[in-house]
């Protein structure tokens, strides 16, 4: 469906929903002429999606007289006009697979159209962290994570099918080359997908591919009325040009915070779609809308005195450049996809949460309100001492100040809206140096988890051998089923704690167990740097009231083990190896079936004194396996940016009953 003429958009909302009057389109507009084009400047490296590669600008997008032009002004009208008047609540799902999660949200959410109606479906494809070998980076390909699930893509899909809806298209902006954005479909399970469910898959692209392809997709559109906007050499890519004038146009953006704009959500998803007339290719060209962060980058890195400052008003003039590809590009709707949400950077770092949710609703400035509220990054204090006074994402306070939208009391419904109302905290690792770190805890327990490993009382203490006897039968098994960051694994790891008078005792059960031990070394001796190799670690803060001064005990599969005590309570941290927990251990290993078992019991005087009943002793539960990739497993999750077990705060509790 190509553009013949300019834009002619007659919108009239009632009852929430936009209707289109039956009009005949005008004839086309005198041809205006482009706007000067600055002398191009090689930029550096895109700093902020991590997908815009360095790129020598050629000459200037020529716009041609015959080009076809999008009528801008009327879009921003319309636009402004709709999301103003638009004060439907957000809905929020939590639970459930991505594909799943995808059907529900759109079947609730996006408006309902003619059959015949063409969809246009935008997911957060483009803003991954270039392409990583699994082997060598701990499973991570570079993409999964950054980007929106297919099988959520996939769910919507599915939806709009049963609506009756044949002709549906999924896009995204690229930087790349074409046989990179191929790359890209494979890799992310795109292409897979769009071919299974018999949907077109393409490019926001001017790379003489997806601009010249049947439909010209990619083609960039020439925008009038938009001189005096804070992107004025903006272009729009045919294929959303011909969605907002004739279709249906849903964003389905990935649920992260985001390292430059606090959290990519709705409004800074738009940049997948952004073009500029100022070099060319006009696609290669997005860097433009933050063309001031390298500089101000440079002037961190130097230590000048006014680089925050600097930092926040870059931040603040991208908000504003991002708000007005919105007002000419608003959605019909957006679906958030969160299976899970990301903590973090959203590139190099990833910390996901632990569930999954879905956001969504017709009004995008509400959507990323609600979104804000779930990552923790809505009226956060922290936030403002390193963004000079901003409590959220300037993003987000620029798009309500410009189309009208109160957000500060959001409506959410949906079966999740119980999960927005908790508090959330915030993990952001910020561009300019800083990290605000909130989220010690997890949310939610996994499946099989409990929240507290809970030890019963016992008449006789257990025969510490490595042999699982009928005296453990009293104790519920607790299972590690996170890494250090939240994430599920694979790797099962079962505690269970028993205790008496005399001591407290715990068994470990090892599924997965490699190869990482050094056997030489003597197990009746304490063994120094044993957290080096595969070891079970064991926090226990024997005073409540004084959970960072805390004794630290590591068991090896082999029995070699080491002990120590650590004091957090002041501004140095002082270890104190020559402590003794009293330990006694006893070790068994399967090597079929890769499995090991560690019994230990502690009889250390501070260690006794403050086992009775009822009493909730801070505890860690962690395990360090294999070695290329090393696991860092944890009952409870610290979230920090690297493998870090020493955050008192993210302790759960050994819970002792009589």
């Amino acid at each position: 469906m190509g553009m013949r003429h300019a834009l002619a958009l007659l919108v009239l909302v009632a009852c929430g929903e936009e209707r289109r009057e039956p009009t005949q389109m005008p004839p086309a507009p005198a041809p205006v002429p482009p706007p000067p084009v600055a002398k191009p400047v090689a930029p550096e490296a895109d700093s902020v999606t991590a997908a815009s590669p360095a790129w020598t600008p050629g000459p200037a997008v020529e716009v041609k007289p015959e080009a076809e032009t999008v009528d801008g002004e009327a879009l921003r009208a319309r636009h402004r006009a709709r999301i103003a008047a638009d004060r439907s609540p957000v809905t929020m799902l939590a639970g459930g697979t991505p594909g799943e999660l995808g059907r529900r949200l759109c079947e609730a959410v996006v408006p309902k159209r003619p059959a015949s109606t063409p969809v246009l479906l935008k997911p957060n494809i483009g803003g991954f962290n270039w392409f990583h070998d699994p082997k060598a980076h701990g499973g991570d390909d570079g993409v999964k994570g950054r980007i929106t699930d297919p099988e959520f893509t996939r769910g919507v899909v599915r939806c709009l099918k049963a609506r009756g809806h044949t002709a549906i298209t999924i896009g995204d902006g690229f930087t790349g080359k074409a046989a990179d954005w191929t790359r890209l479909a494979r890799v992310s399970g795109y292409a897979a997908m769009a071919k299974e469910e018999g949907v077109t898959l393409v490019a926001f692209d001017d790379d003489g591919v997806f601009d010249v392809m049947e439909g010209t997709p990619g083609k960039p559109l020439r925008v009038t009325g938009i001189e005096k906007t804070n992107v004025p050499t903006l272009l729009m890519p045919e294929v959303v040009a011909d969605h907002l004038a004739h279709g249906l146009f849903v964003s389905l953006p990935k649920l992260k915070t985001h390292r430059f704009s606090v959290f990519s959500v709705a409004i800074k998803g738009m940049q997948g779609t952004v073009m500029y007339a100022d070099a060319s290719p006009a696609f290669r060209q997005k860097w433009r809308s933050h063309k001031e962060l390298d500089k101000v980058l440079a002037a961190i890195k130097r230590g000048d005195k006014d680089a925050r400052a600097r930092y926040v008003k870059a931040l603040e003039v991208f908000a504003e450049r991002m708000v007005d590809v919105l007002e000419l590009e608003a959605p019909d709707a957006v679906l958030v996809e969160g299976t899970p949400a990301m903590d973090g950077d959203g590139f190099d770092q990833l910390f996901p949460r632990t569930e999954n949710v879905a956001i969504g609703g017709t009004n995008p400035v509400m959507v990323d309100r609600v979104a804000a509220g779930y990552l923790g990054l809505w009226n956060n204090a922290a936030l403002a001492k390193e963004l000079g006074g901003h409590r959220t994402s300037p993003l987000l306070t620029a798009a309500a100040k410009r189309f009208a939208v109160h957000v500060d009391k959001p409506v959410v419904v949906g079966d999740g809206a119980a999960v927005f109302a908790r508090a959330h905290p915030a993990h952001l690792l910020g561009m300019a140096g800083f990290e605000i770190n909130e989220a010690r805890v997890p949310e939610v327990v996994p499946d099989g988890a409990h929240k507290d490993l809970r030890a019963p009382r016992v008449a006789e203490a257990p025969v510490i051998d490595g042999v699982i006897d009928e005296g453990w039968a009293a104790a519920t098994p607790f299972e590690l089923a996170t890494d250090w960051a939240g994430r599920a694994t694979p790797t099962k790891t079962r505690v269970r704690a028993l205790w008496s008078p005399r001591g407290l005792y715990m068994l470990w059960e090892l599924e997965g167990l490699g190869a990482h031990t050094d056997q030489t070394r003597p197990a009746d001796v304490e063994r120094v740097d044993l957290y080096q190799e595969n070891c079970i670690e064991l926090f226990l803060a024997p005073d409540p009231a004084n959970r960072k001064r805390y004794v630290e005990i590591e068991v090896g599969p082999f029995g070699h083990w080491f002990d120590l005590l650590v004091d957090r309570t002041g501004t140095k941290v002082r270890s104190d190896i020559a402590w003794s927990a009293g330990l006694a251990t006893g070790t068994a290993r399967d090597p079929d079936r890769h499995t090991a078992v560690i019994e230990l019991a502690i009889t250390a005087p501070e260690v006794v004194a403050a086992l009775a009943p009822d009493a909730r002793l801070p505890v860690g539960l962690f395990r360090m396996e294999g070695k290329a990739p090393r696991q860092y497993l944890a009952a409870f999750p610290t979230r920090t940016p690297k493998p870090n077990f020493h955050v008192p705060d993210a302790f759960g509790a050994l819970v002792l009953t009589d």
